[in-house]
């Protein structure tokens, strides 16, 4: 049962995700609108770019594991530090074996060399990390969910309208990206993620800070798949060049 708000006891207090879910529309607009995502879907997508994206999604997803490990180990209880752990462990082994296949698949360019994290997968990651490791238990939740909930949405709705990629073949590696993100058992996770995090936040007088967490860890979602498509880097290599 909702708990009843204080300023106007007809009405229920709304579930803190539903409504991180309606303060981030216009993000999710963003998102929607992404080239990446359009092209993706429409199957026309650069092989290259698409390569680019997995590179650094790898990257991201051992860093979003160490965030979700954190988060478990500072969970309220077992049944929450077990979902999170077994999360941590599906974006370590499970997703990452996942875009190692497509990667190894003969379906992309071959790498051009060694993948770093740009500027973004850097940024994210380490928000997501410090977050997990250092703010409160609920503010951390609140951070990790985008990452769930995004996807699992983008998903769905691709696998909606992406038809001309649908259609090639589950071989596709397009198809079998919307195809792993938009199973009924990701999207059964989102649903427990959105759960605990409301759990987390019931009773909370001051959920700012977990819509600031919410909201920033969306618009590094919008950023990402926006910096694939140019396949962003960094202005000036790590090390100088070496002399003539």
């Amino acid at each position: 049962m909702n708990p009843v708000n204080p300023v106007n006891p007809v009405n229920p207090v709304r579930p803190f995700t539903e409504q991180a879910w309606e303060r981030t529309a216009h993000l999710r607009a963003a998102i929607d609108g992404c080239r990446f995502l359009r092209e993706l879907g429409e199957g026309t997508l650069d092989a290259a770019v698409f390569r680019h994206y997995l590179e650094q999604d790898e990257i991201y997803l051992a860093g979003y594991g160490r965030a979700l490990a954190l988060l478990a180990a500072r969970a309220p209880d077992t049944a929450a530090a077990a979902f999170w752990a077994s999360a941590a462990h599906g974006a370590a082994v499970v997703e990452t074996s996942l875009h190692g296949d497509l990667l190894g698949s003969g379906a992309l360019p071959a790498a051009d060399g060694p993948a770093h994290a740009s500027p973004t997968t850097l940024g994210y990651v380490s928000h997501l990390v410090a977050t997990a490791a250092t703010a409160a238990y609920p503010v951390a939740a609140a951070a990790v969910l985008p990452c769930f909930w995004v996807y699992a949405d983008v998903a769905r709705r691709l696998a909606r309208s992406a038809a001309a990629v649908l259609d090639a073949g589950a071989h596709h590696p397009y198809a079998r990206w919307v195809a792993a993100y938009d199973a009924e058992g990701f999207h059964a996770s989102a649903a427990t993620a959105r759960r605990l995090v409301d759990e987390a936040a019931a009773g909370l007088d001051d959920l700012e800070p977990l819509h600031e967490a919410f909201a920033t860890a969306t618009r590094y979602e919008h950023l990402f798949w926006e910096t694939a498509l140019h396949r962003e880097d960094w202005p000036l290599p790590l090390a100088a060049p070496a002399p003539a």
